[in-house]
């Protein structure tokens, strides 16, 4: 009977974690990790980026996104979409094509690969015949015409990939049609470009490495036309009338050639290099388009002066009498324009820049063409991101008058709307407003808007402007000056370069009732700051705060402190730093907490921790933690890591004022040096948290860094005895201690003027003296405590103060509950007894059931250093579940792991990259949405231009193939005659 109910109720708390529980990664925010091609559809109004590690990102209207993965490990070098059709094209670095759709599926649209091929040459040919490097999707939707190395054009059928032989273009066929005194004097070389005949899809022009372009026509299969270039050939583009063909080449010119009649080979080649007469770089890319009332629009990338800019990575835009040199702070990858019309066919209104590090968008409509704000992609790593903090469900008051702080910082923004609009976005409105902040190494906190599927930029605080920093403001070369030649313009937001380390931003809170925000960076500075809707001119001063408290014996090595601007300084509306607290020495903060309700904060760093009262600018007491054989805690780790990244900034800043050509390769480097700063930054983290590999046996207490301070955790409890609960502030170590102090808080209304007193009431040292990195007080019910005036503005239940009270400790390596106010062991669960495993990171959620609205559960969120994540339950510490979720060897990424109070959470894939993952079944955030063919765009079953010129349809059968094709899904493959 007893084995029957025990088996009833596990059979029930099976139901209920399904209910309760359920683990997905559901969407990827910032923009995608080593961009390596780019591809628009005008009729779908879609974007997609392919990058180096074989992702494949579509991306339309905010909230429409979709990623696909390719199972060969090999870099998108190029995407193509087909013509009014809802497939598209990759071609890989190993040669193979692959073919994905937009299929919908109950409502809602999925990426999926439906076809995959590689092209084969005759037998025992070299790799280089059936090497692709150019590729020409054809307006009958039905084509793709392959370049090869060897310099032959393929033609493939689509969607079924199949080669058409007969049809195929052989160099032996082009080259017997080249007049002998070309041909005489140079090899053709691979096929550099395709491009189609606008007016006439019977007609394509095949452009060989070495210059020369052949006009082909598909239907008579005959060369019409030969365009004799002698430079080397970068790409080419046909004017919309089909009147002329422009040519790109490596020397910065490019050569504009008239189209028709005879054959043109006696025409004077006709070069132009706007950035001449000294050597210029290669202009890669060209496109000219008309407009209805003026010249065209002349758009290329490069072709700069190779000795003076060669290092720039420009665009240059020229229209009527304007010439703006885009300046880019990375390596331009592709770009694109938009065009106005329902057919797409009117003027030019944007162009679309995909750099190495960011996508920037320009108004070409709006006078000056200034940038577009992005609501997706947006750089999150515009400077290294430091730290992460999640605040969920923000009151609409705070929420607006920090968009209309950020609103004031986009001033020199478009108001033109976002100009791709593919796709419908059916998600449901979010149910509450979420904000990410991120802190950076640049001394800056980015306010995000995490409510949705994108994560939008709402507004940016920097706190450099505090102190003296080594910001030269004619440091920046890319800003050009009036009548400056090239016309630079400096764009997008990407900036790694930081000018101080020590500004780097370590800890963030946040409280969304009372709107005060602490930072706390890397030289010891803990800022406070309250949110103005009003410019302010005010001094901030700073308290200095001994952790040593005069200990003898120890001699600090790191970096100095920053050094604070004496006199006033200008504030813009937002928030703004009223007080500002100076740890000595000034280490790396390691942790801090608020509590706006008693105007306290708390922080600790690896020599000890402090509690400052912001209300009355006094420090309230300290407490060093140091032990006193720890003498690394004096080295200052973060030292070493300085001193080389402090030393490659300043080669950074040489070269950008230097203006070398060398400086190419070092920027080339920038990416690589930013992934080597957070792989340093996190080994960093793993050294100061856990500097020796543990064994789950106890340690001793001669180890490194066991002064250090993991975490501070105030709350209102029973401290002294059962009866009399009292404001209490709480702080773990990394070598397994726990302090706790009682705080006597004066009335209200002597709270300006009397002090407030601490004293010693607690301290735990665990028995295994792992490191604490959480804790949390469970009310009478077992609940955690409420967030300081959470009760105040009616969002919480009190706190049960009948019933006993209970400590939970999370160290590394267990979690254990006492009792309060005896703190007596009461139960343990120990995770390293299980597999191993050490917690890392530790957050308490709300578990919302998915079929019940008034059932919900709080858990302990548990990530560990194998990159699971646990839920523990509460109060029993039972575990819950247990899923995998970041790979163990992402060391970073495990680091910068956030969680979310509703079952969320947030860790980096890569330095641009968050990952967001959900473990509830109620709280999804996840892209739901539908593309469609629009009704006005040219169909694959209407009309459709043909080779042999006729556009009559005579007959159509539709026929379902069942075939395995990497999804093993259905694919309709239309099968057309046509007379």
């Amino acid at each position: 009977m007893k084995r029957f109910r025990r088996h009833g109720q596990e059979s029930q708390r099976d139901r209920l974690k399904q209910e309760l529980f359920q683990f997905s990664k559901t969407v990827e925010h910032g923009f995608p990790h080593q961009p390596s091609a780019l591809g628009f559809s005008p009729s779908l109004q879609l974007l997609a980026i392919g990058t180096r590690s074989g992702a494949i990102k579509l991306y339309g209207a905010p909230g429409v996104e979709f990623m696909g993965l390719h199972e060969e490990n090999a870099a998108v070098t190029q995407v193509h979409f087909l013509p009014h059709q809802v497939e598209l094209v990759t071609l890989l670095d190993d040669n193979s094509l692959h073919m994905w759709t937009l299929r919908a599926h109950k409502g809602l649209s999925e990426l999926l690969e439906i076809g995959r091929f590689t092209l084969t040459g005759p037998p025992g040919a070299p790799p280089s015949v059936t090497r692709v490097t150019a590729v020409l999707a054809h307006s009958s939707g039905e084509l793709l015409l392959l370049g090869t190395e060897g310099g032959h054009v393929f033609v493939v059928e689509v969607p079924g990939f199949r080669e058409l032989e007969e049809r195929n273009i052989s160099l032996d066929q082009v080259s017997s049609s080249v007049p002998d005194d070309y041909i005489g004097r140079r090899n053709l070389e691979h096929v550099e470009a395709l491009q189609e005949n606008p007016v006439n899809p019977n007609q394509v022009v095949i452009g060989y490495g070495r210059g020369l372009m052949v006009i082909w026509d598909l239907e008579t299969q005959r060369a019409v036309q030969h365009i004799p270039a002698t430079q080397q050939l970068e790409s080419v583009w046909w004017t919309e009338d089909g009147s002329h063909i422009l040519s790109s080449h490596s020397d910065g010119s490019y050569c504009r050639w008239s189209v028709g009649g005879e054959d043109s080979k006696d025409e004077e080649e006709k070069s132009d290099i706007p950035y001449g007469h000294f050597p210029c770089k290669a202009i890669s890319k060209i496109v000219q388009l008309p407009t209805a009332n003026g010249p065209p629009f002349l758009v290329f990338s490069g072709g700069m002066p190779r000795a003076s800019y060669g290092d720039r990575h420009c665009i240059s835009v020229i229209h009527s009498k304007t010439h703006v040199a885009l300046d880019f702070t990375s390596r331009i990858i592709d770009f694109f324009v938009i065009r106005d019309g329902p057919q797409h066919t009117g003027d030019p209104s944007a162009l679309v820049v995909l750099v190495e590090e960011e996508l920037v968008v320009i108004d070409l409509q709006t006078e000056g063409w200034p940038v577009i704000q992005t609501p997706y992609l947006v750089p999150l790593h515009s400077s290294a991101i430091t730290c992460s903090h999640h605040v969920s469900s923000i009151p609409l008051k705070l929420w607006e008058r920090v968009i209309a702080a950020g609103e004031l910082q986009l001033t020199h923004y478009s108001k033109k709307p976002w100009p791709i609009t593919g796709g419908q976005n059916l998600a449901p409105d979010p149910p509450q407003r979420d904000l990410l902040l991120t802190g950076h190494e640049d001394g800056t906190v980015r306010f995000w808007d995490a409510s949705g599927v994108c994560l939008y930029p709402m507004y940016k605080l920097s706190t450099a402007g505090v102190f003296h920093t080594d910001t030269d403001p004619n440091d920046n070369m890319n800003q050009g000056t009036e009548g400056e030649w090239p016309p630079f313009r400096k764009v997008g937001c990407f900036d790694p370069y930081s000018d101080d380390p020590r500004l780097g931003i370590q800890k963030i809170h946040l409280c969304k009732y009372s709107g005060y925000l602490i930072v706390a960076g890397t030289a010891g500075q803990i800022l406070v700051l309250e949110l103005n809707d009003e410019e302010a001119e005010q001094t901030v001063e700073a308290k200095v705060v001994d952790l040593l408290q005069g200990q003898e014996g120890f001699r600090w090595k790191g970096h100095t402190r920053l050094d604070v601007r004496e006199e006033p300084v200008l504030f813009p509306p937002g928030f703004q730093p009223f007080a500002l607290v100076q740890c000595q020495p000034p280490a790396v903060v390691t942790a801090l907490t608020l509590h706006s309700e008693w105007k306290l904060v708390a922080f600790g760093t690896s020599h000890g921790f402090g509690l400052y009262d912001y209300q009355q600018k006094n420090n309230v007491f300290v407490k060093c933690t140091l032990n006193p054989s720890d003498q690394l805690a004096m080295e200052g780790p973060l030292s070493r890591v300085k001193s080389i990244k402090k030393s490659l900034r300043q080669s950074f800043r040489r070269i950008r004022r230097s203006r070398v050509s060398l400086r190419k390769h070092h920027v080339n480097n920038a990416a690589k040096l930013q992934e080597a700063n957070a792989r340093l930054e996190a080994e960093l983290a793993e050294m100061e948290l856990a500097p020796v590999q543990r064994k789950i046996e106890a340690r001793s207490s001669d180890d490194s860094f066991t002064g250090l301070v993991r975490t501070l955790y105030f709350a209102d409890t029973f401290l002294s005895d059962s009866s009399h609960n009292t404001p209490s502030l709480w702080a773990g170590t990394n070598g397994g201690s726990v302090f706790a102090y009682m705080l006597r808080l004066p009335p209200v209304e002597h709270r300006t003027d009397e002090p407030i007193t601490a004293h010693p009431a607690k301290e735990i040292q665990l028995m295994h003296r792992a490191p604490v990195v959480g804790i949390v007080v469970l009310d009478g019910h077992g609940a955690p405590l409420p967030e300081p005036l959470e009760v105040a503005h009616d969002l919480s239940r009190s706190p049960d103060m009948q019933g006993s009270h209970h400590l939970l400790v999370v160290s590394e390596e267990q979690f254990k509950v006492f009792t309060l106010p005896k703190v007596s062991a009461k139960m343990k669960l120990k995770l390293t007894a299980i597999d191993g495993s050490r917690v890392r990171r530790v957050g308490v959620a709300w578990f919302g059931s998915s079929r019940s609205e008034d059932y919900g559960e709080s858990g302990l969120v548990v990530l560990t250093n194998q990159g699971d994540v646990h839920v523990v339950s509460l109060p029993s510490v039972k575990m819950q579940v247990q899923y995998p979720c970041i790979r163990r060897e992402d060391v970073s990424g495990i680091a910068s792991c956030v969680f979310t109070k509703h079952g969320q959470g947030f860790y980096l894939i890569s330095p641009s990259e968050f990952e967001r993952f959900s473990l509830s079944t109620r709280c999804l955030v996840e892209p739901r949405c539908l593309v469609e063919l629009p009704a006005h765009s040219a169909s694959p079953t209407q009309h459709r231009p043909q080779p042999d010129g006729s556009s009559q349809l005579q007959s159509l059968s539709l026929t379902f193939l069942e075939a395995d094709v990497g999804n093993n899904i259905s694919a309709l493959v239309l099968d057309m005659k046509w007379c």
